[in-house]
């Protein structure tokens, strides 16, 4: 599948959570929380209009909890490589007209992060990946880590998730009629099985 067939699920995904009651939602689903708000989500998704050097899917605070979530249609064990450089960017754009060497503790939002798949390559339904994993000398306690959780979006994984967020379930299902769209019209015809599939 070529790379713009890739990038719809990203960019539909994107777009989903930029509602802030999909964020909500889904930030509930996450954390076992029942905010009904919407009004109470502050977004920081990096866009390529604030940030020439970073762009991330989708990053919203809620109760001082910095949600940080990125969609992948590939298997990427980067993942937490990559969410370090988007984290340090948006923690410098909050803390920007903040004193960082003054005698006084500067409090930031505690960071979560999570990545959901949903490609082809078969895959655990729960992965957890470190930035310690990629050191080249692994160290039992290392000074610098980062822990990223990987959810497995595609059918049949994470049936729990789906049954608190119902926007991340219509996803899914959106995302398998492009899918056997896609088999009955071939790749090339995707802007046809997207038509198709929002139509159902």
């Amino acid at each position: 599948m070529n790379s713009s067939n890739r990038e719809y699920k990203s960019d539909v995904f994107c777009m989903l959570l930029e509602y802030p009651e999909n964020a909500l939602s889904l930030f509930n689903a996450m954390n076992g929380s029942d905010y009904t708000d919407p009004s109470i989500v502050e977004v920081c998704t990096l866009e390529k209009s604030i940030s020439l050097t970073v762009r991330n899917d989708a990053s919203f605070i809620v109760d001082n909890i910095l949600s940080l979530y990125e969609h992948q249609s590939s298997v990427c064990p980067n993942m937490p490589l990559r969410i370090l450089y988007y984290v340090c960017d948006i923690f410098k754009r909050i803390t920007d007209n903040r004193d960082i060497y003054g005698s006084k503790l500067i409090k930031i939002p505690t960071p979560r992060f999570a990545v959901f798949y949903n490609g082809l390559k078969k895959q655990p339904e729960h992965t957890i990946q470190k930035l310690s994993d990629a050191f080249e000398q692994a160290e039992d306690t290392p000074e610098l880590e980062l822990t990223c959780h990987v959810y497995n979006i595609n059918p049949g994984n994470n049936e729990n998730l789906f049954l608190k967020c119902g926007f991340l379930y219509e996803y899914m299902l959106f995302i398998e009629y492009v899918r056997e769209n896609i088999a009955s019209y071939g790749k090339d015809n995707l802007e046809e099985a997207l038509k198709d599939a929002i139509a159902k």
